[in-house]
């Protein structure tokens, strides 16, 4: 009975452990699969690193892990702008050129502006979408239309990195979405937005936008929480991706203070805006209130050369699904060529005879209407036109000396120039010394034949001694029009002049100094910093006994409102000017 006991114990015991050795490997096998099916982005959080710098001389106020490589998601669009920019500074391409939008472009995952395979928009649209919207299509769009592809793009942009001083930065695409080697550190990444600041600022207006018109819809900044939240927030970019986590570089000014700060791997967007609150916040503690700006050099243009680019026209009709590209112009003048000699016209003797029959019949009526005036004129002035008949006849004399040859290429006979400068002589001889009444209409046309006959016919210089020249000659003015003068009785009309200047006789006022450089340096940072409303606007420092006043003139009412609402938003103080200012 024992050994029967004992034999059915062992029998459990044997079944216990199989059983045990079976839920053991079942476990294991569940356990591999969901290392296999869980992504490796989503086995392990991201990797936290951030970065502040004081924006004004690039000192590094806070750091940690800022030289690790990790993926920075759409902060990659940063450099896909600064090269944009870069592009439309130099003529690569214009902001109002058509873009056609290739199917590689219009595929991109979201976040996207919707854009369409062979859709064609503005380049400004592209940028607009890329900056405020975090487009990835738009990005894409732009480093096709730049570069020919997104390949040669992004080698572009690491090269522009590495010339920036982003030692440990490669790109392999525009948009910053996963892919491998496509790598950056939160140290570089805060280098690029201080030159896009610099570098860049009549563009950088673009990054504080809450929303912007995109072409073809109107898009939200992405990063609009913060810059509403945050005093003095105004951009940069956002980004995400699950291998990146939540990742921000934020610029906020303050003051005289500007301050940088960037994030990876966050853990959400909430939990990022708040560490980078926490990060500039610091950042201003630590940043002195007075500091020079040391603004970063901008790096040498190099274009597309030797990145294997391709160069066709963006809006191509002939390129099915193909990228929008297009034809760079540097804007450079190598040579200058001068300008071509004005051709000597041939003139055929048979048009000159025309020309005089046609100025003849033209001259018959007004001679008759101007003649006793002539007359008049010609008595009272007549020694001073004997002494300009002698000089004009001594000046003609030289020029029949001075027989052209027949190499000028004029193609005017000589005998006929000749006979015309013998015409001319003989009028200003007759005409001082005419008393008599005014040849009639008939008479005028015989004679007129007659001098015609002599020009085209005559093969020696010929003195004509009785009729007069009514050859070409400039018209007299009309005796109504010479005698006419005003009524007596007739008031003087004033003529008020419109204004303008369209009502721009308002500005503001952003401070007193006690010095014109301090003044003049307060403008230029101001203006730099609210180009949305203070561009376009008279920077004009004004002295006084009490000091140096900053003021932007030429603004409507309602701009000098708005400029002043906006800067005072940002700490900046501000009063406006009217017309009686």
């Amino acid at each position: 009975m024992a050994d029967i006991v004992q034999i059915r114990c062992n029998h459990l015991v044997r079944g216990q452990r199989a059983l045990a050795r079976s839920v053991l490997w079942i476990m294991g096998v569940l356990l591999s699969l969901g290392m296999v099916l869980i992504p490796p982005t989503q086995a392990q959080a991201a990797a936290y690193a951030a970065v502040v710098v004081d924006a004004r001389t690039g000192e590094v106020l806070h750091s940690r892990n800022a030289d690790a490589r990790l993926h920075p998601a759409s902060l990659t669009k940063m450099m896909t702008l600064y090269i944009a920019f870069e592009a439309v500074r130099n003529g690569e391409i214009s902001l109002d050129q058509k873009v056609r939008i290739s199917r590689n472009a219009s595929s991109e995952p979201p976040s996207k502006l919707g854009l369409k395979t062979g859709q064609q928009i503005a380049f400004r649209y592209l940028i607009r979408a890329a900056a405020v919207k975090s487009a990835n299509d738009a990005a894409t769009a732009i480093g096709e239309a730049i570069s020919g592809s997104e390949a040669a793009f992004a080698r572009r942009m690491t090269r522009t990195a590495k010339a920036l001083g982003m030692s440990r930065t490669t790109f392999k695409n525009a948009h910053g979405l996963t892919e491998a080697g496509h790598l950056s550190t939160a140290r570089d990444m805060t280098t690029l937005g201080r030159h896009i600041l610099y570098d860049y600022p009549e563009y950088y207006h673009l990054f504080s936008r809450t929303t912007i018109d995109a072409g073809v819809k109107t898009v939200p900044n992405t990063n609009r929480r913060l810059l509403a939240a945050y005093k003095g927030a105004d951009g940069i970019k956002t980004g995400y991706t699950r291998a990146a986590g939540s990742n921000l570089v934020a610029s906020a000014k303050r003051g005289n203070e500007r301050i940088i700060a960037t994030v990876f791997g966050g853990k959400s967007s909430t939990s990022r805006n708040a560490k980078i609150v926490e990060l500039l916040d610091l950042g201003f503690r630590r940043a002195p209130s007075q500091a020079r700006v040391q603004a970063p050099g901008r790096p040498a243009y190099v274009g597309n050369r030797g990145i294997g680019a391709t160069t066709l026209v963006a809006d191509a009709g002939t390129t099915s699904g193909g990228a929008g590209k297009t034809v760079r112009v540097n804007g450079l003048v190598n040579t200058s060529l001068r300008p071509l000699a004005r051709p000597i016209p041939i003139v055929d003797p048979a048009v000159i005879v025309e020309a005089v029959q046609i100025a003849t019949a033209s001259q018959v009526t007004d001679s008759q209407a101007t003649a006793p005036q002539a007359q008049a004129t010609e008595t009272q002035d007549g020694e001073a036109q004997d002494t300009e008949t002698q000089d004009t006849e001594t000046l003609a004399t030289a020029a029949l000396a001075a027989e052209p040859s027949a190499e000028s290429g004029t193609g005017i006979d000589p005998d006929i120039l000749q006979a015309s400068i013998t015409a001319a002589i003989a009028e200003a001889k007759v005409l001082p010394a005419s008393t008599g009444p005014v040849p009639s209409s008939s008479e005028q046309a015989t004679g007129a034949a007659t001098v015609t006959a002599a020009v085209v016919q005559s093969s020696a210089p010929t003195r004509v001694q009785t009729l007069a020249y009514t050859g070409l000659r400039p018209m007299a003015r009309p005796v109504r029009l010479a005698n006419a003068a005003a009524p007596s009785d007739q008031q003087p009309v004033v003529v008020t002049r419109l204004s303008t200047s369209g009502g721009r006789y308002w500005g503001i006022n952003v401070g007193r100094y006690t010095t014109a450089y301090q003044a003049e340096k307060v403008l230029l940072r101001t203006a730099l910093s609210e180009m949305e409303t203070l561009n376009g606007t008279l920077r004009k420092v004004a002295k006084s006994r009490l000091g140096f006043d900053a003021n932007f003139l030429g603004m409507t009412k309602e701009q000098a409102d708005l400029a002043c609402r906006r800067l005072s938003a940002r700490n900046i103080a501000c009063d406006t000017l009217g017309p009686s200012s």
